[in-house]
């Protein structure tokens, strides 16, 4: 059994020009990229509406020796279910924020993950990863106390702004891959299960699996991989390290990346506190065939070191796998 490929996601490269970081990945070895719909990566209405683009970014990742498993629509993604305000004009193309009417937003936003779908599956790739948004999100600390029928209603508008979009996904022989994450409608392990039992379980909408947001908030990632296994679609490998030192607390206190005040903050892969090779144990356990993902996070490290860097670490740790024969098949031999 060969090592399974590892990629790069290219969503914190959206300031490079997409030539310059297929550049940059096959030069360090990389097998292929997380494509992120964000600068001149990826743009979903060109893709649609010019006959030329993609087969010119697919002549791109040729050239480059680069395969494309997943292209991810994150910030698209959270606009689905938010309630809209300045933030998501900086994350949102114009074309979706258009005059900022959050219903308008949210209803543009559902359309370009339909058309996500559509450009994912003409280039080839069978797997979208994102962000669901989340109306609820708002009300974690439930104070001032919420209502049962509040969070009811919230995965209710969950469902019925993602139902649409995920039949077009089924039409399109598409799975969307779904990063839990706080602010999302699943950010933990309970409200994973709510969200699925909120849409039927339907098998077009999946995990995107990333420990990084699990281990901030106490949660066993490694349990989670194993009692999901069936909806892990993606996975994307970022590290993360805690400093909770009984003044530095878990919520991050409004501080910026970095600043050493924050309970917690993410690490270049390798350089934090998440078990990887526990991760791609259980991988393997859950037969996941899939490509390992490089999400490169470090407010702390230079990109053009941690990435190279992140790579062989992942290389070292995907050489496990599991044995032709268990190691005590050898006691029961007969001489």
């Amino acid at each position: 059994m060969s090592s399974r490929p590892v990629t790069l996601f290219t969503g914190q490269w959206a300031d490079l020009p997409f030539v310059e970081v297929c550049e940059l990945a096959a030069g360090w070895g990389y097998d292929g990229l997380e494509i992120a719909c964000s600068g001149d990566h990826l743009d979903v209405a060109r893709a649609l509406a010019e006959p030329d683009y993609l087969p010119a970014k697919r002549t791109l990742l040729d050239q480059h020796g680069l395969r494309v498993f997943a292209i991810s629509n994150h910030l698209t993604g959270q606009a689905v279910c938010d309630h809209i305000d300045e933030r998501h004009r900086a994350i949102l193309p114009t074309r979706i924020w258009a005059d900022g009417d959050p219903e308008g937003v949210r209803q543009r936003a559902a359309a370009e993950l339909k058309d996500t779908a559509r450009v994912a599956a003409a280039l080839g790739a069978d797997v979208v990863t994102g962000f669901t948004g989340s109306s609820i999100w708002h009300t974690v600390a439930m104070f001032p106390p919420v209502p049962a029928e509040t969070i009811e209603r919230g995965y209710q508008d969950f469902a019925d702004r993602w139902n649409p979009i995920l039949d077009v996904f089924d039409a399109e022989g598409v799975r969307f891959a779904h990063e839990v994450h706080p602010s999302e409608i699943a950010y933990d392990y309970w409200t994973t299960q709510r969200a699925l039992e909120a849409i039927g379980h339907r098998l077009a909408f999946g995990l995107n699996f990333d420990p990084s947001h699990f281990l901030w908030q106490d949660l066993d990632y490694l349990g989670f991989a194993w009692d999901f296994r069936d909806r892990v679609y993606h996975v994307d490998f970022k590290d993360a390290k805690k400093h909770l030192n009984g003044r530095n607390g878990r919520l991050g206190s409004h501080l910026p990346w970095a600043d050493p005040r924050r309970g917690w903050d993410f690490v270049s892969l390798g350089h934090g506190d998440i078990d990887f090779e526990g991760c791609v144990r259980i991988l393997n356990s859950i037969d996941y065939t899939g490509p390992i993902s490089v999400e490169w996070e470090d407010a702390g490290m230079d990109r053009l070191i941690g990435a190279p860097d992140a790579l062989a670490r992942v290389r070292a740790l995907t050489a496990i796998q599991p044995p032709s024969a268990a190691f005590d098949a050898a006691f029961s031999t007969r001489r």
